[in-house]
């Protein structure tokens, strides 16, 4: 059984409570660990950390600040397999997706932000007998809380900008795998990263999440997840005027016109469907394909996602692994059920897969693709978040517009077609903070990340993130 620790000023500390949490390891179906039950106070031990190692970080230099991230940076790759094993065996994913994708992301969030702070620049303003520029400085203690899809790599994503920037942290990940943020505050002790400037507090989100949100010393908070979460967390700081960045839920268009590359179109949307069980929020779970080349994509289509294998996350051979909970896969399994009240077909999967052996009770689903949906019923407005796709069949350009646009979410789309003029045309009138053309989850970390509509409010990565994690001081000098 393995027992996991809160990260509080620079020590690997019990909860205050003496409680723990079990965690489960979703291939098998089992407790393996336990991980701390922490509450209000140990989210002030945190808080009282950080705010008294905040001078001294946000003192020192860019370049020294840099110097420590850089160092983390390194002990990721270090400890790469690892890190891999353990974000597989927690999350459900396959061995070699965390190998290939989340482990190696964490490493470059690091060193993409100490790297980006030493060229963060401010402008300035030459008026007629003044000058005016711009400062923008730490702001203090950071709330960064990260969801259970991508764990390291978006705890980085969050936590890597904060301290890069200046301020120190107290940070949440997912009480559902929390595995590899424990690794990670084992690598910031050996790092030699000055206690207090980030601390990790394990356990629940009413208990720890919504201490953290609202206590009155942590200014500004950074949460991806679920969009109802969102809104909580909205309802209790707004009212603080604390800085909010909130990146939450999706139902992304997928846009296939009949002018695209087809063989790439259809090697690619198998890939956005159902990468990480579709547990990625930019996944493409509505596929919309123009009507001339329907039954020629839904035939290919199922064909390959038959022969995707559901399997062992240690299993160099599986396409897709187990998803992250029993109760997710009962959540997930619940909106196949409804497709088929509102009138939909399933054409693959549908069903829970069960492996032989110590996978017997193992959270597997197999990959579903459903059509015969209409674009405005549950099953295409509400978000799965699992190994789920629906195809619908378009004819005219306005017509697909108008379904994608539907949902009240507004994260990423993608756009298949040939043509330069339709890609352009059609990217502009979606409502859509990411749009891909072309490709999928082709992420250049110096571009603005997040949503429109429920999806989220501000924009992460690059520059906008720095910005975010900083204070924006105007100073007019008369000439």
């Amino acid at each position: 059984m393995e027992r996991i620790l809160n990260y509080i000023n620079g020590k690997l500390t019990e909860p205050a409570s003496g409680q723990y949490l079990e965690n489960f390891d979703p291939s098998v179906g089992q407790v393996y660990g336990e991980i701390p039950d922490s509450d209000q106070r140990d989210v002030e031990k945190a808080v009282e950390a950080a705010k008294e190692s905040f001078p001294e970080w946000s003192s020192k230099s860019n370049e020294e600040r840099s110097r420590v991230m850089i160092k983390i940076a390194d002990l990721i790759d270090e400890n790469l397999e690892r890190l891999a094993k353990a974000e597989s065996k927690d999350n459900g994913k396959p061995l070699k997706l965390a190998r290939a994708v989340d482990i190696p992301r964490a490493s470059s969030n690091f060193r993409f932000f100490a790297t980006g702070i030493l060229h963060f620049a401010s402008e300035s303003h030459l008026m007629d007998g003044a000058i005016n520029y711009t400062t923008r400085t730490p702001i203090g203690v950071a709330g960064c809380i990260s969801p259970w899809n991508l764990p390291l790599y978006l705890f980085t994503w969050k936590i890597a900008p904060a301290l890069a920037a200046g301020n120190t942290v107290v940070a949440k990940p997912s009480e559902i795998t929390p595995m590899t943020a424990f690794l990670l505050s084992e690598l910031c002790i050996e790092a030699g990263l000055p206690a207090g400037v980030l601390n990790i507090v394990h356990g629940l989100g009413p208990k720890v999440g919504q201490a953290i949100v609202e206590h009155q010393d942590v200014p500004l908070i950074s949460f991806t997840g679920g969009t109802a979460t969102g809104k909580g967390i909205a309802a209790t700081a707004g009212p603080m005027f604390k800085k909010l960045s909130l990146e939450l839920g999706g139902k992304n268009p997928n846009i296939i016109f009949a002018d695209c590359d087809f063989d790439k179109a259809l090697r690619t949307s198998v890939q956005s469907s159902f990468a990480n069980q579709g547990q990625i929020c930019l996944c493409g779970s509505r596929i919309f394909i123009e009507r001339s080349i329907y039954d020629k994509f839904r035939d290919a289509f199922v064909e390959r996602v038959k022969n995707l294998k559901v399997g062992a996350p240690m299993d160099e051979t599986s396409n897709l692994g187990a998803v992250v909970s029993s109760s997710h896969m009962e959540k997930v399994l619940s909106y196949i059920e409804l497709a088929k009240e509102e009138g939909g077909t399933i054409l693959a999967g549908g069903e829970r897969v069960v492996l032989d052996g110590e996978f017997s009770n193992g959270y597997y689903l197999a990959p579903t693709v459903i059509e015969g949906l209409d674009y405005n019923c549950r099953t295409n407005q509400e978000e799965i978040f699992g190994p789920v796709v629906t195809l619908t069949p378009f004819d005219e350009e306005a017509e697909v517009l108008q379904m994608a646009n539907s949902t009240p979410y507004g994260l990423s789309a993608t756009i298949w077609t040939e043509s330069l003029t339709k890609a352009h045309r059609t990217a502009h009138q979606l409502k859509c903070g990411i749009i891909w053309v072309n490709c999928w989850l082709v992420r250049d970390l110096r571009t603005p990340f997040g949503g429109m509509k429920q999806s989220g409010v501000g924009r992460e990565g690059g520059w906008e993130a720095l910005k975010f994690f900083t204070e924006t001081r105007n100073v007019c000098v008369k000439l």
